[in-house]
């Protein structure tokens, strides 16, 4: 869209519109068939559609490496005669990742709807028979998925050069931050992502960038074998 002239922001809302229909659709076509299968079946599906989309992206678009336009300055704030290492699109990339924990956590914790969608993940069975439509509630998780999935894409694209493997590293460290801070915890999940951003700094400050990915695996293996759910995992309670 913006190589066609359209406004930026009104490329942005397109993306996200088409990373909801793209989670929808995948939902009900890929994964459902698949869905009393072992979980470990929806990943390695899922990781053969990512190698698909990638091999399809250059055949569509080009593979020539591009830059992103940023919705503000990538440089520097000013505060007087000091210029500071965080600029305005950094500060909106804040405030956009804080706004959707905010919001995700409304949702799951305080309307019916992300009860009912919570009901459905973990308990499919016992919501059919409660009434719950759990098919469209399957669907409508996987859709907001993505959704976040296309905002971080977003938000990651203007610091990096953009090419149809662009994201695969940042799945790397996004995944070792969201099992860092607890994957059922979408507050762990954000504290984990700027803790990883941290120890990623150190590494490639001390060791060089080409050992990030390397650190964050060490990580990763390292909280795994100390606390697999996580440093900030919520604790399952159980009624009796």
């Amino acid at each position: 869209s913006l190589e066609h002239g359209a406004a930026y922001w009104l490329a942005f809302v397109i993306a996200l519109g088409c990373g909801f229909a793209l989670g929808a659709v995948v939902e009900r076509v890929l994964v459902r068939p698949v869905e009393t299968k072992p979980p470990l079946n929806v990943v390695i599906l899922t990781l053969g559609l990512l190698l698909v989309l990638e091999a399809l992206a250059p055949m569509l678009f080009g593979g020539q490496i591009r830059s992103f336009p940023a919705a503000f300055s990538i440089v520097g704030l000013r505060l007087g005669s000091l210029q500071v290492p965080f600029s305005g699109f950094d500060l909106f990339t804040l405030v956009s990742v804080l706004v959707v924990m905010g919001l995700l956590l409304l949702l799951f914790q305080r309307t019916d709807l992300g009860l009912r969608m919570r009901a459905a993940a973990f308990n499919p069975e016992v919501s059919r028979l409660l009434g719950i439509r759990v098919g469209r509630m399957l669907t409508l998780g996987w859709a907001l998925a993505s959704v976040v999935g296309a905002l971080a894409g977003l938000l990651i694209a203007p610091s990096l050069l953009l090419y149809p493997t662009y994201m695969d590293q940042v799945l790397v460290f996004g995944f070792t931050g969201a099992i860092l801070g607890g994957l059922d915890s979408p507050p762990g999940a954000v504290v984990g992502g700027l803790l990883m951003g941290f120890a990623l700094s150190y590494v490639g400050g001390y060791l060089g960038s080409d050992l990030e990915t390397v650190g964050a695996l060490v990580i990763l293996i390292a909280v795994l074998m100390v606390r697999p759910r996580g440093l900030l995992a919520w604790r399952a309670q159980r009624v009796v």
